[in-house]
């Protein structure tokens, strides 16, 4: 008869048999059925979103401020530098893989330190005379930082609106089939925004813009990324920090977010 010891060391052999038959399985199983990642922060399936449609050749421009620009390089023919590190990179390389034979056409023109009045200025230009298919904006910030720095210089909600109309008429007018696609100002407490007080007078101002942004998307039939909701899901379920370190301009995590977002929200409108 088996004493105790050996007993259990049976019953500890066949247990780890069992044990690893049922890890193999669970991997085996994994593998034919691999889903994709899923961050609580994101809140959209990792690569596992439907792509958007676009005719063959389709230009797609992005413009708005420095978290647009990210040092985009101004020497086209460098190709290794011309669209900057910022959102606007990733999803390039995110396009260019998944839909290769779109053969997208992707410009940067943001331009750090820019308000709404100032896209105005280049819209000709940077907008209009690019002849694109697809235009996504993404300004606000500078409007609210011209009248903390200057009160006499305070852009107001409708000064913000009228400049931000004014291009949105031009483009429409040039071309009645262009895409558009609004995202709100953003802001989280982090670096200088960190003091509560200072956070709660930005943050309000940004709220009164993302009213202008969400009038004018239903306006002009534009999809609307609700920025700021995003950055305010993903810091409850992380930290603030972890995806915008000043306040304003966001990290890579914070680049990516706003990135995946943009595929999910323009392949629901525009999908294939």
């Amino acid at each position: 008869m088996p004493n105790r010891r050996s007993f259990l060391k049976a019953g500890a052999l066949t247990a780890g048999a069992a044990s690893a038959a049922a890890l193999t399985s669970r991997a085996a199983t994994a593998s034919k059925e691999q889903k994709p990642s899923t961050s609580a922060a994101c809140a959209v399936d990792g690569y596992g979103y439907h792509l958007p449609h676009f005719k063959p050749g389709s230009r797609l421009v992005f413009l708005g401020d420095s978290i647009t620009d990210m040092n985009w390089g101004r020497n086209e023919s460098d190709r290794n530098h011309y669209l900057g590190h910022s959102y606007v990179f990733l999803l390039a390389g995110r396009l260019g893989v998944e839909m290769p034979d779109a053969k997208l056409d992707i410009y940067n023109r943001g331009k750090s330190g820019n308000a709404v009045w100032q896209l105005r200025k280049r819209w000709q230009k940077d907008a209009v005379d690019m002849k694109p298919d697809l235009l996504s904006i993404l300004i606000g910030t500078n409007d609210i930082g011209q009248g903390l720095r200057k009160p006499k210089d305070k852009i107001t909600p409708a000064a913000f609106e009228a400049d931000y109309r004014f291009i949105l008429d031009a483009s429409r007018k040039a071309n009645p089939e262009l895409r558009l696609v609004l995202l709100d100002p953003f802001v989280l407490p982090t670096g200088g925004l960190k003091n509560q007080k200072a956070y709660s007078v930005r943050r309000a101002l940004t709220d009164e813009l993302r009213v202008v942004v969400a009038k004018l998307a239903k306006d002009y039939d534009a999809v609307h990324i609700k920025t700021q909701d995003i950055f305010d899901k993903a810091a409850k379920a992380s930290a603030p920090e972890y995806f915008i370190w000043d306040g304003i301009h966001p990290l890579p995590a914070g680049h990516e977010l706003i990135a995946r977002h943009w595929v999910h929200a323009v392949s629901k409108r525009w999908h294939q």
